[in-house]
């Protein structure tokens, strides 16, 4: 199964796409992180810390200044540049390369690349991508199973929304929308309402322990697994599971 989260920049992406790997990989499934965010922080949320986060993306530039070894397939970036976060995902950065036409099997790898040619097989691939819609449109029919498109019920943030389920739509990929940080019944009637309701909604309620996690740079599991947004994650999870079965 091959799952990418999409939406607006500070929707919460990363905070979804951090506690679903661990979700789903506390459920028995092997699991492969690909952060693709232009600002790589998905380590964070997958408990991994700043320091160790920051040296993931680090191996990039290094790539580029021919600072460490090249390799020539993504299988073997996963292996020599990932890194094993907890509860087993496997986690990688695909930030975007200045030199994506070199040939090279790691340097000319973006994101959208990186994805499609990861095998899923008996693993999940889950994809955190940058803010907006550009990795998605550049990504094959049928090259994803599922497309989490992240919104909060603020206008800004449901149009990129919009953007995102029209771009996923033109894809052949089921569509789950993730209302995030809603406090009560009016504001997923607001993205609702604005949406449509041909897509699934799945609702996460404003949670103080996920925001408290986020100053802290700890992921949200690791702070309170029993806080309700935590918990409405981790469902999500085994409802792709289930699915995905």
């Amino acid at each position: 199964m091959k799952i990418v989260v999409a939406g607006k920049g500070g929707a919460g992406k990363t905070t979804v796409s951090g506690t679903l790997a661990r979700a789903l990989a506390r459920d028995g499934r092997a699991v492969v992180a690909v952060d693709a965010d232009v600002n790589p922080m998905l380590g964070v949320t997958l408990g991994l810390g700043i320091d160790e986060t920051e040296d993931l993306a680090a191996i990039r530039q290094a790539l580029m200044h021919d600072e460490v070894e090249h390799v020539d397939t993504v299988e073997e970036m996963l292996a020599s540049f990932g890194t094993d976060a907890p509860d087993g995902v496997r986690v990688v950065v695909a930030s975007r390369m200045d030199r994506p036409d070199s040939g090279c099997g790691c340097c000319g790898v973006t994101p959208d690349r990186l994805l499609k040619e990861l095998e899923s097989g008996e693993r999940t691939i889950l994809g955190d991508l940058e803010a907006g819609v550009g990795v998605l449109s550049r990504m094959e029919p049928g090259s994803v199973d599922v497309v989490l498109v992240v919104t909060n019920p603020t206008v800004k943030s449901i149009e990129v929304a919009r953007l995102a389920i029209e771009t996923a739509a033109a894809r052949d990929s089921r569509i789950v929308v993730v209302a995030n940080r809603v406090q009560d019944d009016d504001d997923l009637a607001t993205i609702r309402d604005a949406l449509g309701d041909r897509h699934e909604i799945v609702a996460i309620p404003e949670d103080p322990v996920i925001a408290l996690a986020d100053r802290e740079g700890r992921a949200p599991l690791d702070v309170d697994a029993a806080a309700p947004g935590v918990r409405a994650l981790v469902a999500l999870g085994e409802r792709l599971a289930t699915a995905a079965a």
